[in-house]
């Protein structure tokens, strides 16, 4: 009775217009074939669902742009070398997209970076520690002060504005007390940090390797889900959807492993990075953990009245956040081979909040993805070294960034507009 109905209100689209019906994409392409596509990007758009569209077309538009200005910008070297710069502050961009999601922010993920740089450093250079024991406890100390901070904001009641700010003072200070007076520490290059950045996986069936894992392991997740659907009576895409969204994973995985191979090889940053995504998507969109930080940003006290434990989830978010500017803080570190005051400051706030904005995530809570860190990211660090390769100086990088940030935010507020008055928000 229920198919009976859903098929109607998909068969005609015409009469459903003045109702607020959200039809299920996988359902109109399964009735409507190809079309349904159509029909339902249409709804999307007067629904204000642009999605990851704007930062896609962005990114594009880059590419095209810098390499018409300069034909090294698509270089195998230059795109390995985003590669490897981006992952730095996209780890930390994950971080920030988990406590984004519940309408907040967090100020002081550049100065628990800089920490984590100088824990690393203090314990393996000054006091001789097991480096892979030094970096376990900075990673450790990234999620303990996440989750100071997310007890006064939780707990006591104060703004995490407030918080996150005193935060990012007090943990900067923390940082210069311990490098020292001399303001720096080197690390070895050939060491677990430093290796972080520096090491390719030069065998060309690496990278080639990995690009056949992430097609098989998307095709056989979608597969599977697909049949799970349907045998639950769910509507679930076709098979031929399922092909074409895996022939197109397949043309960008495999020509991205073929530029690497064209330069030094398969950067293990890179690795560690999409580790990373793979992992806190599942958490977010197949747990139930990840559920409850969405019902958060989607309404706190329908979240509280559901049974879900606000401070608890909060604490832990801002602890994941933590943790992320710790492990984001290792990987600065091995890309300057070193601790130093610099660490954590200049614009490096900026670019993390920005990655993960300009990527897709709402600063308004309860939408986006980790995987929004990896194209907010792409599109800052594209934009760096687009800009250098023209020589242009750094005043005109921030003002670029600055703008795309401001364009991001807009589209996000429009789209926010358009969803309440589509009855959607």
């Amino acid at each position: 009775m229920t198919t009976d109905k859903t098929s109607t209100a998909v068969v005609n689209p015409e009469a459903a217009q003045g109702a607020d019906t959200v039809v299920d994409p996988r359902l109109l392409v399964r009735e409507q074939g190809l079309g349904g596509y159509l029909t339902e990007f249409k709804r999307k758009m007067r629904g204000g669902d642009l999605g990851s569209i704007p930062v896609i077309i962005g990114l594009i538009i880059i590419c095209v742009v810098f390499q018409s200005l300069n034909s090294e910008f698509l270089s195998a070297k230059n795109i390995s070398d985003i590669a490897v710069t981006m992952v730095a502050t996209g780890m930390m961009a994950v971080g920030i997209i988990f406590v984004l999601l519940l309408g907040e922010i967090d100020l002081s993920v550049g100065s628990v970076s800089g920490v984590s740089g100088a824990v690393v450093a203090v314990l393996s250079v000054t006091h001789g520690m097991n480096e892979w024991l030094a970096i376990l406890v900075a990673i450790v100390s990234g999620a303990v002060i996440g989750a100071i901070h997310g007890f006064f904001f939780a707990r006591i009641g104060a703004p995490a504005f407030a918080v996150t700010l005193a935060g990012l003072l007090f943990w900067l200070g923390f940082m210069l007390q311990l490098l020292g007076d001399t303001g720096t520490i080197n690390l070895d290059s050939d060491g677990v940090v430093g290796s972080l950045t520096t090491y390719y996986f030069s065998d060309v069936a690496a990278a080639y390797g990995l690009a056949a894992v992430a097609v098989i392991a998307y095709f056989l997740s979608a597969f599977l889900d697909t049949r799970r659907r349907e045998a639950a009576g769910i509507p679930s895409r076709p098979l031929v959807d399922i092909v074409i969204r895996t022939v197109v994973l397949t043309v960008f995985a495999f020509g991205a492993a073929f530029m690497f191979n064209q330069y030094r090889g398969l950067p293990l940053a890179l690795v560690l990075f999409l580790i990373v995504l793979v992992g806190t998507d599942f958490v977010l969109r197949r747990t139930s953990y990840g559920r409850k930080i969405f019902a958060l940003g989607g309404s706190v006290e329908a979240s509280r009245r559901a049974g879900i434990n606000v401070t608890a989830i909060r604490v832990s978010v801002f602890a994941i956040a933590g943790t992320f500017a710790a492990i984001g803080g290792l990987f600065w570190a091995s890309k300057i081979a070193a601790a130093n005051q610099g660490s954590g400051a200049g614009d490096l706030l900026m670019n993390v909040i920005a990655a993960a904005v300009i990527g897709g995530t709402s600063l308004f809570g309860g939408r986006g993805r980790t995987w929004n860190a990896l194209l907010g990211v792409m599109v800052i660090v594209s934009i760096q070294y687009g800009l250098a390769l023209e020589g242009i100086a750094t005043p005109i990088n921030y003002m670029i960034t600055g703008a795309v940030l401001l364009i991001t935010v807009v589209i996000d507020s429009i789209t926010r507009k358009t969803q309440k008055t589509a009855g959607r928000a």
